[in-house]
């Protein structure tokens, strides 16, 4: 429970508030019920009574106290219920914030390793599923754990002896539901694992049926879902057949028919013995189901615990993750000037993605990275926008380590566009002015014509304030040149650029090198190239192989040397009868 009371801390003061106001709620429920016996004892019992009959006023106030614990049962669960309500609307406000913030915090390279879903499922689904703890599951346990105690104690006044024999079916049951849920969380990672591979089977299926049927082994990948289903059947009745005689004889025990029957037959066997008067088993009669019918709450609240306390780790762990360390004191660059000094970086300890490359990068001018795939090329491009810090080595702007510039600062310096092109869930306009909110309509338009998006927009059901993914259907290129409209209107002096033309159609591609060509004039592109007729005018080209620059310079100086660059030349001569790109000086310069 550790890690769900530190989850717990923002609203810990209302919590105890609302579980005090339980337990009174509790010892209030059972309250009636003893007035209902001591109504018996007043009204029935020939020793008790005076020669003039039962005592009225010990009767009324039996009788006030009864009525007076409903509603002051009724007052302090709803007051109880109330509070725990706000708190758990103000955990998940605070919790979403705390992780809202530290993702901002994160470095860019964190969010490459992991897809939304994970993200989705910490700030969403992990908060929500703590909802059910805080709002309701502590309540009822406290209740379940109040009502049989308090009841307890009344019948062990009444008569120590019932008492303990009423205990006899409440301790057997609690024995056989230990023992049975000893033996099923042996088992339970299991089931999440059945489970897991249960989903993985479905997903897999259904995002690839369109490559299964055409290649016609929809039966295949059927199959496996299939397979894993069964395994998941075959586990899950080996887990739980040992548990169901033991279940079944639990809820028999704990049953209030059973505890009713049993509390009447030793309450028979007491009075027929003399051992006990008619009116000591009424309390019995009415309070031994209060001893049970918690305890079954225990048990069900057991899982919603397990629940919450694994949602609370996950969110606790993404709240450990490491965040990009803020400068104490950040630097201010002199310039736009770009070096990488020796740097290296490692995905792992065994294998570094880049290892010990120095480069230039001169204001205004273009550098190509090439290679083969797994060569290192974007992960050295994204060292500049700090997606990750390296291991060793710098990277500087104007003079500056990007550790000493602050994270605003460097995102006003630099900036980058990717293929895989990532648009909020917001309007177009909101989605083009993103780094700068503050830009007028007239910018935020001007930055749409040079992207060479403008009059698509204006197509769209309410043109710029079109919401993407609701009413605005952009296609891959479509989205392209919005996500360029808004770096063309961040308009930094640094830009990183995954070549954007990669897997475009003839008319995309040519709209986008236009809005590529207006989005590099006069700025330094540092660009991951992967068809080298696109950079055939750039201003150095650097070679990379296992994280290693092994070659640099232009382009006729580097097919002249007949290295890694001229053969790979040669092959893409070969394999696409290369003729200049229509755009590609433009998009070079």
């Amino acid at each position: 429970m550790r890690t769900i009371l530190t989850m717990l801390r923002p609203v810990r003061g209302r919590m105890t508030l609302a579980l005090v106001l339980q337990t009174l709620g509790a010892v209030a429920a059972v309250l009636p019920f003893v007035a209902v016996a001591e109504l018996a004892r007043a009204l029935l019992d020939p020793g008790g009574l005076g020669p003039g009959g039962p005592d009225p006023g010990r009767v009324w106030t039996i009788a006030l106290v009864g009525v007076g614990a409903l509603v002051a049962r009724s007052a302090l669960t709803i007051g109880a219920v109330v509070l725990t309500h706000f708190a758990d609307n103000d955990l998940g406000l605070v919790l979403r914030r705390r992780l809202a913030g530290w993702l901002g915090r994160l470095p860019l390279g964190w969010f490459t390793e992991r897809n939304s879903a994970l993200v989705r499922k910490s700030v969403n689904d992990d908060v929500t599923a703590m909802h059910h703890l805080v709002g309701h599951t502590l309540l009822d346990l406290t209740a379940a754990i109040v009502v049989p105690l308090v009841s307890l104690v009344y019948l062990l006044v009444v008569d120590w002896r019932l008492a303990l024999l009423t205990l006899v079916p409440v301790v057997l049951g609690m024995g056989l539901y230990a023992r049975m849920m000893a033996g099923a969380m042996a088992q339970y990672p299991e089931y999440d694992r059945a489970v897991g591979r249960i989903g993985a089977g479905a997903v897999e299926f259904a995002h690839g049926i369109a490559v299964v049927k055409t290649f016609g082994q929809a039966g295949r990948a059927h199959r496996r879902f299939l397979d894993a289903a069964d395994d998941f059947a075959a586990f899950f009745l080996a887990w739980v057949r040992p548990m169901l005689r033991a279940s079944a004889a639990m809820e028999v025990l704990l049953s209030p028919v059973f505890m009713l029957l049993w509390v009447l037959g030793v309450g028979t066997v007491f009075v027929t013995a003399g051992w006990a008067a008619g009116l000591d088993v009424l309390p019995f009669a009415l309070l031994a189901l209060g001893l049970t019918a918690p305890l079954l709450t225990i048990g069900y609240s057991a899982e919603q615990i397990r629940t919450a306390n694994r949602a609370a780790a996950r969110v606790a762990g993404l709240l450990a993750t490491r965040a990009l360390p803020e400068p104490t004191h950040p630097r201010e660059p002199d310039g736009t000037h770009v070096e990488f000094d020796r740097v290296s970086f490692g995905y792992d300890q065994r294998t570094r993605a880049v290892d010990g490359v120095s480069l230039e990068l001169a204001p205004g001018t273009v550098t190509a990275l090439v290679g083969r795939s797994g060569s290192g090329k974007t992960t050295l491009a994204t060292l500049l926008p700090r997606f990750v810090d390296p291991d060793a080595g710098e990277i500087r702007i104007g003079g500056v380590d990007l550790r000493e510039l602050s994270t605003d600062r460097l995102y006003r310096l630099v900036s980058f566009v990717f293929q895989d092109v990532q648009l909020l869930r917001a309007s177009v306009r909101d989605n083009i002015a993103l780094a700068r909110p503050e830009a007028t309509e007239a910018d935020v338009y001007a930055a749409a014509r040079a992207a060479q998006i403008h009059d698509r927009i204006t197509e769209l059901p309410r043109g710029y304030d079109s919401v993407v993914g609701q009413d605005a259907r952009l296609s891959g290129g479509e989205a392209q040149r919005v996500s360029i409209a808004r770096a063309l209107l961040a308009d930094t002096p640094i830009l990183v650029l995954d070549e954007a033309t990669a897997f475009a159609d003839p008319e995309s591609e040519a709209a986008i090198q236009d809005a590529l060509s207006e989005l590099a004039a006069g700025r330094t592109l540092l660009v991951i190239a992967h068809r080298l007729s696109t950079i055939t005018d750039v201003d150095q080209i650097l070679v990379l192989d296992a994280g290693r620059v092994v070659e640099r310079g232009r382009h006729p100086e580097l097919v002249a040397a007949g290295g890694h660059y001229a053969r790979a030349w040669a092959a893409h001569e070969r394999t696409a009868g290369w003729t200049p790109h229509p755009a590609g000086e433009g998009a070079g310069r």
